[in-house]
């Protein structure tokens, strides 16, 4: 299946740089392109896209704003979103993950990891850079709610807690597949247990439960 992709960027040279890099991707097709956050939202709303690919740096309606009414808290019916910026600031992608994103990107990530980050959020996993996962989690931990820590609606099996670590460590489910060597819809039913257990929606809210209930 073709995974169609919706770019925002309020610059036209990097809207169609990426539009470019993402179309030269098998399995990849972008089907619109915005130049500003409200523009983003609504077609986003009209043409459906598997993903957005959104820049946090737009003027009117930035893309934190523009995710939280399309993935949001409340959002019915919410499309993937996964951020894309020049600075890997803590407020930005604080905003973008508390927003409802799927993943977070530097746009000096370059094309393969470009094309990971959209067919996984696709797929409902969540890719984060890399090189700033560990910290950007751990300041997501710290501008969490304080209080005691929340504790699962069922205890988590020690499967479950493997997978809890790999998830909140940046893995995707193919790679938590191969680490655990077990299957990859076996690698999905246990995130979905997760979910379910930890009442949280998705996979980046699994990893910021884990850093907020101590498990990294």
């Amino acid at each position: 299946m073709t995974v169609r992709v919706l770019v925002a960027d309020d610059q036209e040279i990097v809207r169609t740089g990426l539009t470019m890099i993402l179309n030269a991707q098998p399995g990849i097709k972008v089907i619109g392109e915005a130049a500003n956050g409200h523009q983003a939202v609504e077609l986003a709303r009209r043409l459906r896209p598997d993903v957005c690919l959104l820049d946090i740096r737009m003027p009117g309606v930035d893309g934190i704003a523009a995710t939280r009414e399309l993935a949001g808290p409340g959002v019915a019916d919410p499309i993937a979103v996964v951020v894309i910026t020049t600075f890997d600031l803590d407020e930005h992608v604080y905003g973008a993950l508390r927003a409802g994103a799927r993943g977070f990107l530097l746009k000096e990530a370059g094309a393969e990891l470009l094309g990971q980050a959209v067919r996984a959020a696709a797929a409902g996993d969540a890719l984060i850079a890399p090189a700033v996962t560990a910290r950007l989690l751990r300041t997501f931990a710290r501008g969490g709610s304080a209080g005691p820590p929340r504790r699962p609606a069922d205890p988590l099996t020690e499967r479950e807690e493997e997978v809890l670590l790999a998830v909140a460590g940046g893995r995707t489910n193919g790679e938590i597949a191969a680490d655990l060597y077990i299957s990859l819809s076996t690698v999905k039913t246990h995130v979905a247990n997760l979910m379910t257990k930890l009442g949280v929606r998705n996979r980046v809210e699994i990893a910021m439960w884990a850093y907020e209930n101590g498990r990294r």
